[in-house]
Order: C-alpha cells, then sequence, then structure tokens
C-alpha cells in the first residue's frame, strides 16, 4: 500500500488516501512533530485544504509505502523525518475521533481493528446477547 507525497497535492489528499486503506482511522498534520506517545496542539494544526508545498515543511516527494504492520509510533516518525510532515493518527471510537497517543506501539492494522469493534452498533456484534441469557421459548 502506498500513498503519494506531493507538493501539488493537498493534505485532504494525504488524509483521504490514508483513510481509503484504514477507514476507522485518520490523520491530521501540525505544524510541528511530537515526542512518541505525546499529543499534538490543536492550535497547530494545519488546514486539510491546503497544499503540502504551501507549508514550507515537505522535505522531498515520493511514494510512501505502508505496511498494516507498522506500528502509529513508525507511521508518524516515517513521514516527519523523510518527508518534513508533522502527523497525528487518530481512532474513531463511536463518534469521536481519539489521539493514538497511548497506543502509539500498536500497529495500524490494531487501531483500525479497535476502532471498527469500538464504534460498531451493538446489535451487529455477536456479543449484543450476554452469554448466559438465553431466549424463552414458552417452555415452563
Amino acid at each position: 500500500m502506498t500513498i503519494r507525497i506531493s507538493k501539488t497535492r493537498t493534505f485532504k489528499d494525504l488524509q483521504q488516501d490514508f483513510n481509503s486503506l484504514f477507514p476507522f482511522l485518520k490523520i491530521e498534520f501540525f505544524k510541528r512533530g511530537h515526542a512518541v506517545e505525546e499529543g499534538s496542539n490543536a492550535q497547530k494544526m494545519l488546514r486539510a485544504s491546503q497544499l503540502q508545498d504551501t507549508t514550507g515543511h515537505v522535505k522531498k516527494e515520493g511514494l510512501l509505502e505502508i505496511q498494516p504492520s507498522m506500528t502509529v509510533a513508525d507511521f508518524e516518525q516515517t513521514l516527519l523525518t523523510q518527508y518534513g510532515l508533522a502527523t497525528q493518527v487518530f481512532r474513531k471510537s463511536g463518534n469521536l475521533w481519539l489521539e493514538t497517543t497511548m497506543t502509539d506501539q500498536w500497529s495500524l492494522k490494531q487501531q483500525n481493528e479497535h476502532g471498527r469493534e469500538i464504534s460498531s452498533p451493538a446489535e451487529n456484534s455477536p456479543q449484543s446477547v450476554p452469554p448466559d441469557f438465553e431466549l424463552s421459548r414458552g417452555e415452563d
């Protein structure tokens, strides 16, 4: 799986590419990077409609190879060190998007699966009926 980093693309383009690979994750871009397991200041978030070139942060253009087994920390650090893009991964949790700071060591696949589990309606879950609950069939 690859994402094209280019000065002529917007941050929204990258977000859509990433989200098509991991539908329960999203990425946001910031003016400066952060340490592993550290959050990003929302006031420093870059507008999604901006061209990557307008920020002056893009070090180079190219194709970023993304493996589902990459940790969030590795993904974020690769974007920062190789391309100059300060990125934060968020995981869907119901109707909210949470920064993955405490789980930066999880793989992108694991994050996405967890997002799917906690965002799916309970009626679609096989555990929606307690395991010790049995429906009465009218037999007494």
